[in-house]
């Protein structure tokens, strides 16, 4: 499945902004939504999710910009369980919507990689015809 392409500017928190020094002001940000695309509610909204920064891997360390229509609010969650079938473990929070992140691509990443495939087809065999993707 497909990466959701929500976006949201995030200004920088208020503790952020009070260790910054006079005249240096921390600008807002851009962030994107790390989730599947289908995980809008019947109304067409949703939690969008990125994760912003991890204290450690301790549970509850990870913190996350969750972000709809109405509100933004940076939340600690920990980390989702699953893990795929090379071992490697989801890189999305415990009770996300849609597909664990290794079902999710990246459609920027995904565009880039087909151009880099047909300028240097001999980096990529597993693209050639017959050879899969």
């Amino acid at each position: 499945m497909k990466q959701c392409t929500a976006v949201a500017l995030l200004p920088p928190p208020d503790h952020v902004l009070a260790l910054s020094a006079p005249g240096h002001r921390p600008e807002a940000g851009n962030v994107l939504c790390e989730l599947g695309e289908d995980h809008e509610n019947h109304e067409g909204d949703a939690d969008h999710a990125t994760m912003l920064w991890d204290e450690g891997g301790r549970p509850g360390s990870a913190v996350w910009a969750r972000w709809n229509t109405e509100r933004t609010e940076l939340v600690p969650l920990p980390w989702c369980p699953a893990l795929d079938p090379r071992n490697d473990a989801c890189g999305l929070f415990a009770g996300h919507p849609s597909g664990h992140s290794w079902e999710v691509t990246d459609p920027t990443d995904e565009a880039i990689t087909r151009v880099l495939a047909a300028q240097h087809p001999h980096l990529f065999p597993e693209r050639r015809e017959g050879g899969g993707a």
